[in-house]
């Protein structure tokens, strides 16, 4: 069925197209296959290559050009074989299928970012890529946080996912052993985060897009703190939101050390 080739020491599988695995990877756009199969989809050549370098060998890698990648074993599909394969309107030149790590529990580092609820997959991309921008390596989720692989909160990571462990707990018992940690939570009626003080050992806890942070999460908390608000705009994203909470934590940390 494959016909092996070497370009430049890499190892090529121009492959006849098989119309069941394309069915495969389709479904792994949906939790439940990812799930099952263990593996979920990242497309791109610089989304792939930052989870080779963090450590990453993909299950199955399919390109439209031969010379995409370096030491790895690849299949060559043609421009609508890849539509096919692809989660996108418009594919890319490289599809690569990962295993799920395997995360038991969360590390009990100084600061750390907890999402209740998040429901975008936009907003939870940023917020991955905000984690790796400011060193943030774990991110604690809420059982109901849209999953973090699927296809386009990978997509709006741009890579940041390889990074970041995400581990998914029932936050509200989480939240009640966490003894050693301030636990603040982002709200529209919490202290101004310019007007408080955050200590290194502390928890952000950023709710849901439309209805905040859920009750029993609310009475864990230490802490409110909210952004000012100087203009008329109703409200921010979740993800901007939380960019603005994290910026200003590490600069007041910063300040203390």
């Amino acid at each position: 069925m494959f016909q092996k080739s070497h370009f430049n020491h890499q190892k090529y599988v121009i492959c006849m197209f098989s119309k069941s695995r394309a069915k495969y990877i389709q479904q792994l756009s949906q939790k439940k296959h990812r799930n099952q199969s263990g593996v979920f989809v990242v497309e791109g050549h610089k989304s792939i290559l930052e989870f080779i370098q963090s450590g990453h060998m993909p299950k199955e890698l399919y390109v439209v050009k031969n010379s995409l990648f370096k030491d790895h074993d690849a299949w060559v599909v043609d421009s609508s074989q890849m539509k096919s394969l692809s989660h996108l309107k418009t594919p890319s030149n490289a599809l690569a299928v990962f295993s799920i790590p395997y995360k038991s529990s969360p590390s009990n580092t100084d600061f750390i970012l907890a999402l209740d609820g998040i429901q975008d997959p936009g907003n939870m991309g940023t917020i991955i890529r905000l984690c790796d921008w400011f060193g943030i390596t774990e991110l604690v989720c809420s059982k109901d946080t849209v999953d973090c692989y699927n296809p386009k909160v990978v997509r709006a990571t741009m890579g940041s996912l390889a990074r970041i462990e995400v581990c998914y707990v029932d936050l509200n018992h989480w939240l009640s052993e966490q003894k050693d940690h301030m636990i603040v939570g982002a709200s529209m009626e919490g202290q101004s985060i310019y007007e408080t003080s955050i200590p290194k050992r502390a928890i952000l806890v950023v709710g849901n897009e439309g209805q905040g942070l859920s009750a029993l999460v609310s009475d864990q908390l230490h802490k409110e703190v909210s952004i000012p608000q100087y203009g008329k705009a109703e409200s921010l994203n979740a993800a901007m939101a939380t960019g603005i909470l994290i910026g200003e934590i590490r600069r007041s940390q910063t300040i203390q050390i």
